[in-house]
């Protein structure tokens, strides 16, 4: 009888712990998360507030290697994103430039390859093209996501251009 308490407390624990530790990050994760801001007409309230940071998290992946292809560009891929929210708007801002584009500007330059951010037709490929002019500036790249109720979220990573 006890021998079958001590079995059940032992499994419970290991569930327990094994629970716990689903949540960590390893320590070998590219550093590509940024912590999510909110603006503060949108900040959250009452019930609003119980919300974790987890349920915010933002993961966009920047590949800045170099392509054959003419021209200059970084590719980005948004791994992952609160759920309700959708990609709204994209931003290079820099002391020199500052270049906002919708997702509807950015379908438009992935079909005619101009500059600015784009998004492929199906939207397998995502990026940013960039006139020589423009090579070794640093800025921030800035990315708004919003839901239904208008909250925005923001993610933003300093890079330079290369």
């Amino acid at each position: 009888m006890i021998r079958t308490k001590y079995m059940y407390l032992i499994s419970a624990l290991i569930v327990l712990l094994l629970a716990s530790a689903c949540g960590n990050q390893s320590n070998n994760e590219l550093d590509t998360t940024a912590t999510p801001i909110t603006k503060p007409e949108n900040e959250a309230t009452g019930d609003q507030a119980a919300d974790t940071d987890s349920d915010k998290k933002i993961l966009i992946i920047i590949d800045q290697t170099e392509k054959p292809i003419e021209g200059n560009s970084f590719d980005f891929v948004v791994e992952q994103l609160p759920e309700g929210f959708a990609l709204a708007e994209m931003q290079w801002v820099s002391k020199e430039n500052q270049i906002i584009n919708s997702v509807q500007v950015a379908i438009e330059h992935g079909a005619s390859g101009g500059d600015g951010f784009y998004i492929s037709g199906d939207g397998q490929f995502t990026g940013f093209f960039y006139p020589d002019a423009m090579k070794g500036e640093k800025g921030q790249v800035v990315f708004v996501f919003k839901n239904e109720q208008g909250k925005e979220l923001t993610w933003k990573k300093e890079i330079t251009l290369k």
